[in-house]
């Protein structure tokens, strides 16, 4: 290892990123595992000292999780309903001590279409804020994952918060996830539901799946034919084709895209039918 940089302030940090060189590192769940030596090469920047870049707060405008905010500090926050999704993810991601090391952007950041946070945060409409000593810019969650462990960002930047709009943050949500086993695996499926449903009607839906394409997606035609709907009409509604057309599921050593497209069906149906039965 060249440097190791252990800044107590983010000026300090985005100062020692600056060159482009450095590596960010905070619970380094992922970043050990891929780097294949006995110790990280090339200069590290670690942020756990960085107080501006931990917790969840609420503003005017909606909710924000600084970049080295870890799992367990998403277990512990007080959250409205339609966080429960990102409460249950977290819950799931490794065993206590990967959620007391790992972090909402390493989550992101490490970009792998099994990402367990990625379903939760873009049915919440999140946004990636984005820094260097140039400045910071905001872009859509969507978007800020171009592809199998890509993002992005640039030479000298880093992620510094993720920030979910007032708007996005009211109904109820469900995580639910296939795998092997219950824990410690890596899904053949994940889904993430939000739902709010006014006067018996759904008038917000938003539903992602991850694990079954290159980047997980929100599935627009679906959430389409929920809003208007009766809650009780809701599970009807999740249609094989409405589901695969944006899904375009893929295959791996895990499943195949014929499994992986029927388990996400069911997993949303499920995932539907607890909000609406609740």
């Amino acid at each position: 290892m060249q440097a190791y940089h252990r800044p107590r302030t983010l000026q300090d940090a985005l100062g020692a990123l600056a060159g482009g060189a450095a590596r960010v590192a905070a619970g380094c769940t992922d970043l050990f595992p891929a780097t294949g030596a006995r110790e990280l090469t090339g200069p590290v920047v670690d942020i756990t000292r960085v107080e501006e870049l931990r917790g969840v707060t609420q503003g005017p405008d909606g909710w924000r999780f600084g970049a080295a905010t870890t799992w367990a500090d998403v277990i512990r926050a007080d959250l409205p309903p339609a966080f429960d999704m990102l409460k249950e993810a977290a819950r799931e991601v490794g065993s206590v001590q990967i959620q007391t090391a790992g972090t909402l952007a390493g989550n992101i950041c490490n970009a792998s279409p099994a990402a367990d946070g990625v379903p939760c945060l873009l049915a919440l409409e999140a946004e990636v804020e984005i820094g260097s000593v140039a400045g910071t810019r905001r872009v859509p969650l969507a978007g800020f994952i171009t592809g199998v462990r890509r993002t992005v960002l640039r030479p000298g930047e880093m992620v510094l918060a993720l920030h979910v709009p007032d708007a996005a943050a009211h109904g109820r949500s469900r995580f639910l996830k296939l795998g092997a086993r219950r824990y410690l695996v890596i899904s053949i499926a994940m889904v993430a539901v939000r739902l709010l449903v006014e006067e018996g009607r759904v008038s917000q839906a938003a539903v992602a799946v991850g694990a079954c394409s290159a980047v997980a997606r929100r599935l627009a035609r679906l959430e389409g034919a929920l809003v208007g709907a009766r809650a009780d009409e809701t599970v009807g509604r999740v249609e094989a084709g409405l589901v695969l057309q944006d899904l375009a599921p893929i295959d791996d050593i895990r499943a195949d895209a014929a499994y992986r497209g029927t388990a996400a069906v069911e997993l949303i149906r499920r995932a539907i039918g607890d909000l609406v039965r609740a």
